[in-house]
């Protein structure tokens, strides 16, 4: 049984993606392989088969090795919810709150149940795929670091160093991270993969071989720009806007990127279906008057969200919109922005109090310490799905009565009396094609939908196989089998 790790010379040069391209690869050749990271931040998780959270990018990757997502394949996850907090979550469960007064001391005591997690992985495959986070050029962070070089040490396990050469500069980020990282640390970086590049990879072999002389580290390949990432989930960035082919007409979907905006990856289904232009609205712009639904999507921080929603206008925008007759979606903290008020009388997100919603659902929530984390599945607008809660708090009051959604006879979310505003606790439902169908067809949009799952998993196979083209998976295979 082996390991190989991926580490980058920093944040969003495309590990996640290649982690998953590598598991799928390897499974398609017969390995049982298993994906890890020691430690994620983000705000974007799934509910996993033994009643946890993990990051949603560990998710994905266990979908590329055929298994079910598992709270050890990602043990350690940070979800921001505020400026200088996160919340933390230990093999899936809520462990605490991390602050910058905090942070480095709680994490170093960490690595414990990181190593727990890894041990638990390698028993049950031939290969661990790991992915790093950030960069260990952030030698200010190396003291307690249990996501890049001080798991790789604690584990022995070797590295590859991956450089994003569509954000320029990539010899000096690797050349550099050479430099600036401890001798010892360097030792474990094996080698280096070129990613994102678009053209002719010919054009870079000087510069690729310039690396290889300067760093000391051999070169594994260089990956393409991969045009099939757009059909896999979100992780850590939102595409803000999803242009219009020209001389199209398609129905606007729009969802308002609010600051603590979770789970987004909800709304990627949309992306696919050819009647939906799916438009993601920043700050500073109006939720488009000619929108047919206002997604408000899931958040880690409901109140706070909501002030920020007030602050931008997008409360006037929403509440226009439904007077014009426009249809609205809630998902988790979207559906408590819907109701009349959110209160926090324990202070779980902050000072506490009670704030006054959208109030376009008859509904009322009250935070409460208590997180829901399950699997569910369920009946909505008379289409089956699946899906998963991730919440707190407990929303009732008389919208209720007419719940959106059936769960195996417990009823959830809410709809308006006019039928018009939904409101759902259920993430992951819209992968569903009967319901997104169904859903679309109250908006006046015909036509098929995309089969969701479908695309995604031929999108890893795509991904795997332009891995298997451009880079030397069998020297890869033979560094993290041998002794």
């Amino acid at each position: 049984m082996g390991a190989i790790m991926l580490q980058g010379t920093g944040s969003d040069v495309g590990k996640s993606v290649l982690v998953a391209g590598l598991c799928r690869a390897l499974l398609r050749r017969g390995y049982r392989v298993r994906p890890f990271k020691p430690q994620n931040m983000s705000n974007n998780a799934a509910v996993t088969v033994d009643g946890g959270e993990i990051g949603r990018a560990q998710a994905l990757q266990a979908i590329a090795c055929g298994v079910e997502a598992h709270t050890d394949m990602n043990p350690v996850l940070m979800k921001p919810q505020a400026d200088r907090t996160s919340q933390l979550i230990v093999h899936g469960q809520v462990r605490g709150t991390l602050g910058s007064g905090n942070f480095r001391s709680a994490r170093g005591q960490l690595l414990g149940a990181v190593l727990e997690s890894y041990e638990r992985l390698k028993a049950q495959c031939d290969i661990v795929v790991v992915e790093g986070a950030g960069s260990p050029a952030e030698i200010n962070l190396r003291a307690g670091d249990i996501a890049n070089m001080g798991f790789a040490r604690a584990a022995d396990v070797p590295v590859l160093l991956v450089g994003d050469i569509d954000r320029g500069g990539v010899i000096a980020a690797i050349v550099g991270t050479r430099a600036v990282i401890d001798p010892d640390d360097a030792a474990m970086i094996r080698g280096f993969l070129i990613n994102k590049f678009r053209g002719d990879p010919a054009l870079f072999e000087d510069g690729y071989r310039q690396i290889e002389a300067l760093s000391g580290w051999r070169g594994f390949g260089v990956v393409p720009w991969l045009e099939d990432i757009a059909r896999l989930p979100s992780e850590d960035a939102v595409v803000l806007e999803r242009t219009a082919q020209p001389g199209t007409e398609r129905t606007i979907i729009a969802c308002p990127i609010l600051p603590r905006i979770s789970n987004f990856d909800d709304l990627d289904p949309f992306k696919l279906d050819p009647g939906v232009e799916l438009r993601m609205v920043p700050p500073g712009q109006p939720i488009p008057a000619k929108a047919a639904l206002i997604v408000l999507p899931g958040s880690k921080a409901t109140i706070a969200d909501m002030a920020a929603m007030r602050a931008q206008g997008w409360d006037i925008d929403i509440l226009a919109h439904h007077r014009r007759g426009g249809s609205i979606l809630g998902i988790c903290g979207g559906y408590q922005m819907l109701g009349r008020h959110i209160a926090d009388p324990d202070g779980i997100e902050g000072p506490a109090g009670t704030v006054e919603g959208l109030g376009l659902l008859d509904v009322e929530t009250r935070l409460s310490a208590g997180k829901r984390l399950e699997r569910v599945e369920g009946v909505a607008l008379g289409a089956a799905f699946g899906g998963y809660e991730m919440h707190i708090g407990e929303t009732s009051g008389p919208d209720s009565d007419r719940p959106f959604a059936s769960l195996g006879g417990n009823a959830d979310g809410a709809i308006s009396a006019d039928g018009r505003v939904m409101g759902t606790y259920v993430h992951g439902l819209l992968a569903s094609s009967p319901l997104r169908a169904a859903l679309l067809a109250r908006l006046g949009v015909d036509g098929g939908v995309a089969d969701y799952d479908r695309s995604v998993d031929m999108a890893l196979d795509a991904i795997a196989a332009r891995l298997e083209e451009h880079l030397d998976i069998d020297a890869i295979v033979a560094l993290a089998l041998s002794p």
